[in-house]
């Protein structure tokens, strides 16, 4: 099964970004943010799509396989 979301610091992670690169690319709408009470993540595709966005590339690896 595939992750729909992930956190911020995950995100981080995955992106080799810091967590207030990963704020800021939601407040400028690239990176798509659901908020569960006080959680917030991020769906995986709006990560994915940022990726292609800046290389042209999909991503080829399931680095959000549960």
């Amino acid at each position: 099964m595939q992750q729909m979301l992930v956190s911020v610091t995950k995100a981080a992670e995955v992106l080799s970004l810091s967590r207030s690169t990963i704020y800021e690319l939601m407040d400028a709408g690239e990176l798509t943010k659901v908020k569960f009470g006080r959680r917030t993540g991020i769906t995986v595709d709006s990560i994915k799509a940022a990726v292609k966005a800046r290389t042209g590339e999909d991503v080829k690896h399931e680095v959000f396989a549960v």
